[in-house]
């Protein structure tokens, strides 16, 4: 078990905007995409510049899947490769690229937000 600060998307707008135009995370980890009910959606790269990796939770906390995404250098949302999780998730978690073992996202893993924990930042040294 570990824990890791990640910043929260719990909302539309956050989810929507995620990790766009961040090259710093500061001393978070990467981002929690939190959503309300089991999805099958996908992630996109569109104006993200930095290279990711995701892992997909499914409702209960195990891993779905993992995936490397590009950033997508089209000005066009529509022209950006899509990243399916292939099974539905409800949380999934967004790292800079090659950064999910460090993490402990591997095969295996399973995750799990706890509420109530959210802080205003990460501090200057986390546990991972």
């Amino acid at each position: 078990m570990c824990d890791v600060c990640l910043w929260l998307a719990d909302t539309a707008e956050e989810r929507g905007r995620g990790l766009m135009g961040v090259t710093n995370l500061g001393t978070a980890a990467g981002m929690a995409f939190v959503f309300e009910r089991p999805t099958s959606g996908s992630f996109y790269m569109f104006q993200t510049v930095t290279p990711l990796s995701i892992g997909w939770f499914a409702p209960g906390g195990a891993l779905v899947s993992m995936a490397d995404m590009a950033p997508c250098e089209s000005d066009v949302r529509s022209q950006c490769d899509r990243f399916p999780a292939g099974a539905e998730f409800d949380l999934a978690i967004e790292v800079f690229q090659g950064d999910l073992a460090a993490v402990g996202i591997e095969p295996g893993s399973s995750a799990r937000l706890i509420k109530g924990t959210e802080a205003e930042a990460c501090p200057a040294a986390s546990t991972l």
